[in-house]
């Protein structure tokens, strides 16, 4: 059996966060960061470059929107919202208001904002040594791939920045194993299967792989051979393995961007077992929580007999810092009685949900997984998540825009979900007003 793993993005594991002893603030309008010390960070932000003097001067959300637009290349249609501090699942603005935070970052900070442990380990990590390359061996790199070997079906690990380049090396491991397997073959198996709503990266391979025509119709050409099946139609997938050209099979067992739909175990089993018969690697694009830039592709011995070296690299992967900060999230939501918790809390987002939105004409389902959630709407959903975030929360769209996407830290309370859904509940009715303009 052959396989390839990339795990990208946060784990949605679970929960026993509460030694913090953070103490909850009582208003959503609490200032978090003194006037004084405000202008102390924004007169640290004048500095000296040689002769040339740079003068940082916006202290204004407007101003570092302005600043923003002037020096940023335009890649992003950001929300107009300028945060600068976080303490657990709560984050905080230029002017000090608060937020329920259900983003996490895009799915990232599994531990919330400022986690003690995973702060402890990241300055710890970074007075000794953060970062210098993988010429060299390094110990946090080697502790954290002996983790995720011992806790998956892997071998090997090899580590990158993010999901995008995780992906990326999977792309490369797939053809390269293909090659090995067929060393007397001119014409190795080199295509992809991929499925409707994916969303793999956006670096020209992994966005071959990304089914929203919107995101590569840009960039055409992209990588050629990817072929788009319906997710979770096996038969057109074995159909299309007994042609012998698919090197490999990438699959999300949850898509997350494409609006949290899941495969069904029968699914993934039955890919497993159609890919081994064909030969074709099998690549589940799954999510790692670091809190900083990683990813990390897992492969088995075999696939790893294939990988010389300097078949692949990269400068920064894997280096100390990152590797610190992802032990000390690993070793947190690795806990079975974490794991428990967060799918305890997954289920009371999910009752509680159904129980204050389902009976509102424009809610069509409500669906996840552990705290992975989404809010099917039959109208766009950026109205909703404007009025929440006017009213303290941060949520997220997916899918066709129709889906409000909610993945909260694994820390998050109980007391805090019900605080985030009756803003939802009370901002519903912008959904009636823009329906009817």
């Amino acid at each position: 059996m052959s396989s390839v793993f990339n795990l990208c993005n946060p784990v949605f594991f679970a929960n026993r966060y509460n030694n913090l002893n953070v103490k909850p603030h009582n208003s959503r309008y609490k200032i978090h960061v003194t006037n004084s010390r405000r202008t102390e960070l924004w007169e640290q932000r004048t500095t000296e470059l040689g002769e040339q003097r740079v003068v940082n001067t916006p202290v204004s959300q407007a101003d570092v929107i302005n600043d923003d637009k002037e020096v940023i290349v335009g890649t992003y249609g950001r929300t107009p919202l300028v945060l600068t501090s976080g303490k657990g699942c709560k984050l905080y603005d230029i002017d000090g208001k608060e937020y329920i935070d259900l983003t996490s970052g895009i799915a990232v900070n599994a531990l919330g904002h400022g986690d003690l442990d995973w702060v402890r380990a990241v300055t710890d990590q970074a007075n000794v040594l953060a970062h210098v390359s993988n010429i060299y061996y390094t110990v946090p790199q080697v502790n954290l791939a002996r983790r995720l070997v011992a806790s998956s079906f892997a071998d090997r690990v090899f580590f990158s920045n993010s999901g995008t380049e995780a992906n990326e090396a999977a792309i490369k491991f797939s053809r390269k194993f293909q090659r090995f397997s067929h060393p007397n073959k001119a014409d190795p198996p080199t295509e992809f299967i991929s499925f409707t709503n994916s969303f793999h990266g956006r670096t020209i391979g992994s966005l071959a792989l990304t089914s929203k025509e919107h995101y590569r119709t840009p960039f055409e050409p992209v990588m050629p051979g990817v072929t788009f099946l319906k997710y979770g139609d096996i038969d057109a997938v074995q159909e299309l393995l007994s042609s012998g050209k698919i090197a490999a099979v990438f699959v999300e067992p949850i898509q997350g961007e494409g609006g949290i739909y899941g495969a069904t175990k029968e699914f993934l089993k039955s890919l497993r077992s159609v890919c081994d018969k064909a030969g074709s690697l099998l690549v589940f694009d799954e999510p790692l929580a670091g809190g900083l830039p990683i990813g990390a592709t897992l492969v088995t011995e075999r696939v790893n007999a294939a990988i010389n070296n300097g078949d692949h690299g990269s400068t920064f992967a894997g280096g100390p810092l990152v590797c610190a900060a992802a032990i000390a999230v690993f070793d947190k939501v690795s806990d079975p009685s974490f794991l428990a918790e967060v799918t305890k809390k997954g289920d009371y987002l999910k009752n509680l949900l159904k129980k204050k939105l389902q009976g509102n004409k424009h809610v069509k389902e409500i669906r996840g997984f552990g705290l992975i959630v989404g809010i099917e709407l039959d109208v766009a959903a950026t109205p909703l998540v404007d009025a929440c975030r006017e009213s303290g929360l941060l949520i997220l769209t997916a899918g066709k825009g129709d889906v409000v996407r909610l993945v909260p830290p694994l820390i998050i309370s109980e007391q805090e979900l019900d605080s985030a859904v009756e803003i939802i509940y009370k901002c519903l009715h912008v959904l009636d007003e823009k329906s009817s303009n």
